[in-house]
Formats: C-alpha cells, structure tokens, sequence
C-alpha cells in the first residue's frame, strides 16, 4: 500500500516530456528577457525608441563594439523566445533517437543541438547591423515609412511565395523526415544536426524577420505575431497554406501601400 505512491509518482515522472519542458522554460525566460530591454540607450540614441523601426540596429551602431555585443545578445535571445517552441517536436524526436545513451550523454547531445540552433539564428544578427549601417531604415521610416514599409511587404510577399520558402519550409515541417536524412552519431553529429537544421529554418524565415526589423525589432506586438505566423507554418496541417495566405495579403499590402506614398 505505500509503495503504490511513489511508484506512480515515479512512472508519471518518466513520462514527463522533459526536452519539452526545457525548451518551454527557456523560451519563457528569454520572452521575459526581451520584454525587459536589455540594450541601453545612450548618446545619439536618446531619442529613439527601442520599439521604433531600426532602432535597436542603429543604437547598436552607434555604441561601438559594446553596442554590437549587446545588440546580438538581444537578438539571440529573441531568437530562442520565437524559434524555440515551433521546433520542440524535432528536440524531442532527437532526444528519443538516443535511447541507450546515458542520462549525462542525452543532456550533452541535446544541449549541443539546441545550443548550436541558438548561436546561428544569435549570428544571423549581424546581417540587420550590417545593412543598417548602410542603409538608414530610421532616417527612411521617418520620411518616407510608407514607401519603406510597402518595400519591406513586398520583399516578404515575393519570398513567402517562393519555391525555396517551400523546400526549407518542409524540412522544418517534418521532424521525421529531417532526422532520418540528417541523423549523425554522437556530441559532433548533434553540433552537426543542429547547424543543419538551422539553416533550413534561416532559409524558411529569414523575410519574417527581415520585415520585423523594419517596423521594429524590439517592437513586442509584431514579434508576438511573426512568432505565431511562423509557428503556425511550421505545425499544423495547414501551415502551407498560412505561408501563400501570408504571402498574397504581404503583397496586396505592399502593392497599397507603396502606390498611396506615391500619389
């Protein structure tokens, strides 16, 4: 009779989806992160708002190499808060492929995935510092938003509709699939897997994010909703289609947009 309790807390305890858990928690705390502004605004960048388009590049820009640091960290970060929870099912998958290994052995393979999906989608940061260290998208968002914003809709549209946005698209969609043509043994297969399965998912999101830097990296509402466009492609049944949909509206957008600045 006293033995039934624990051993039930110990079967429900083994069933406990634990990457999952982990990667959820992270995720939460890296959403807490960026709701709480991690890069300072100093000197030229007092008056901006870490919400306005390009702010966080050009304050970055503007802080030197302390800047820079600061502003990947912010980025990175952000990435694990947006793309960590669509790519739980393939954290998981993997974990299970590794029945056998050591509890030690999992949480090192695991954490060499996981740790190397981080640091490519932290590096994909430097691409907004680079382009908006020559183009001045807060310069251009104050005089001509509209026209800018248009461009940016129609950069997404063009893209979403894509038959390369297809071809990463699937192989983010199908954890599966992605594991049983990718899989590699050991702590250097999971470096691997991990840089692997990033650059699909690069390929399948890079216009989202792109866009998001336009109104405003650091801008929580269109961060909330890019992360749910992008979830939703990447899981349900119809998250295909969401893609065209998102791609078609993008661009009739853009199309409005861009012919109301210049008339």
């Amino acid at each position: 009779m006293h033995t039934r309790g624990p051993l039930r807390i110990r079967f429900r305890f083994r069933h406990v989806p634990i990457v999952a858990l982990v990667a959820y928690v992270i995720a939460l705390l890296a959403w807490v992160a960026v709701a709480s502004r991690l890069l300072p605004m100093t000197g030229e960048a007092m008056t901006m708002q870490l919400s306005d388009p390009a702010a966080p590049e050009t304050m970055a820009l503007s802080n030197g190499a302390t800047g820079v640091g600061l502003y990947l960290t912010m980025w990175g970060v952000m990435m694990i808060a947006m793309m960590y929870p669509s790519s739980v099912p393939l954290f998981q998958l993997y974990y299970k492929t590794l029945a056998g290994t050591s509890t030690p052995g999992k949480a090192i393979r695991v954490g060499a995935f996981m740790g190397t999906y981080a640091v490519v989608w932290t590096l994909t940061g430097i691409v907004p510092l680079l382009v908006t260290a020559v183009v001045p998208f807060a310069t251009l968002a104050g005089g001509d938003g509209g026209l800018l914003l248009g461009g940016s809709l129609l950069l997404l549209s063009g893209y979403q509709l894509s038959p390369y946005k297809y071809r990463c698209l699937r192989h983010c969609r199908s954890p599966l699939g992605f594991l049983m043509g990718h899989h590699q043994p050991g702590v250097r297969g999971a470096v691997r897997m991990g840089w692997e399965f990033s650059v699909f998912c690069v390929g399948c999101c890079w216009a989202l994010f792109a866009f998001m830097v336009v109104v405003g990296s650091m801008n929580l509402v269109w961060m909330a909703l890019i992360a749910v466009v992008l979830s939703l492609e990447r899981t349900v049944a119809w998250g295909e289609q969401l893609a065209t949909a998102v791609g078609v509206l993008a661009g009739v957008a853009g199309v409005v947009l861009a012919l109301l600045t210049l008339i």
